[in-house]
């Protein structure tokens, strides 16, 4: 069921570091060819830093972990016309020989059957607006809370509620770290205006606590939330203010279910005049740099406790 490509078949199998990136960025969260641009730029950096990219999706029924350059073409050219994937319906669009793109519950689920630990993404799903009488929560959060692998984001999308995401994955046992801050950021914006609830300051640093949990068998996943760059951060009150006008669009077009986020998203972009696009970005190939640093540092660790074993058994 689970097709590797060479390139991440070879890694995993010399126990080299692999970094899984979705694919629902690609064909709902920017317009073509920048879609396709930005997958390619976000690749170059995990190659860059050290480590081996699989972005993962569904082409034709087959689930691919690893995508060749046609196929990134063929996903980003596709767009909406793809669905959108989240744990739900893959089995459904394996079974009907579909077109997928991967959301980060189903990034999660997959990377972990194909034996990856690390995934880099732009920003969690969450606790939607208006909760109490949608009910509307990201299966993001959920899988989260049971698939063991970690997300490096810049925090969750400031179109949701964030206190209430906060609250939820704790209710769940997800360890959301601060990456170098005490603030959880907001996807385009720095702050979001709650605070992180556990910061970590170097790769090094989060794979030693990636490497413990996983160590006391602790299941489900973490997040790390890293910050876009200040240089590049879109301004927070420009960027609510347009937030706010596209909910209220949201609401008054009765747009439900899965076409919510790509919806704000495309509108925010357009009231923002660009800058939110820019800012999605630059984000994604931070995030990508981040994540790859510590997945570079968490094989280091797992290396050392293989060789430790073989010591210890060599006695």
């Amino acid at each position: 069921m689970i097709n590797l490509s060479p390139e991440v078949q070879t890694a995993l199998k010399q126990g080299k570091p692999v970094v899984a990136l979705e694919s629902t960025i690609i064909s709902h969260g920017m317009p073509y060819p920048q879609n396709v641009n930005t997958a390619r730029r976000v690749e170059d950096v995990v190659r860059k830093y050290g480590a081996t990219p699989a972005t993962i999706a569904i082409l034709d029924g087959k689930v691919l972990v690893g995508l060749t350059s046609n196929q990134l073409e063929k996903l980003g050219t596709l767009g909406s016309k793809c669905r959108k994937c989240s744990r739900r319906d893959l089995a459904l669009v394996v079974a009907q020989k579909g077109n997928g793109a991967t959301t980060v519950a189903a990034t999660m689920y997959l990377a972990k059957l194909a034996g990856i630990s690390v995934f880099v993404t732009g920003g969690i799903g969450g606790v939607h607006r208006g909760v109490e009488s949608s009910m509307d929560i990201s299966a993001d959060l959920t899988e989260l809370g049971k698939t063991s692998v970690t997300v490096v984001c810049a925090g969750a999308k400031s179109i949701l509620d964030i206190p209430r995401t906060l609250e939820f994955l704790e209710t769940h046992g997800v360890p959301v770290v601060g990456y170098q801050t005490k603030h959880f950021p907001a996807f385009f914006t720095r702050e979001s205006g709650c605070p992180a609830p556990l910061t970590l300051n170097s790769p090094a640093e989060i794979a030693g606590f990636l490497h413990a949990k996983d160590g006391l068998g602790l299941e489900g996943g973490a997040v790390i939330a890293v910050p876009v760059p200040e240089s590049q951060a879109a301004e927070a009150g420009k960027i609510e203010e347009a937030t706010q006008q596209a909910l209220k669009e949201v609401t008054d077009k009765n747009i439900q279910g899965p076409a919510i986020t790509p919806y704000l998203l495309e509108r925010i972009n357009q009231l923002t005049k660009g800058r939110s696009l820019a800012a999605n970005v630059n984000l994604v190939l931070n995030n990508a740099k981040v994540g790859t640093q510590i997945a570079v540092e968490l094989t280091k660790l797992d290396e050392k406790a293989v060789f430790l074993r073989a010591s210890v058994h060599g006695q």
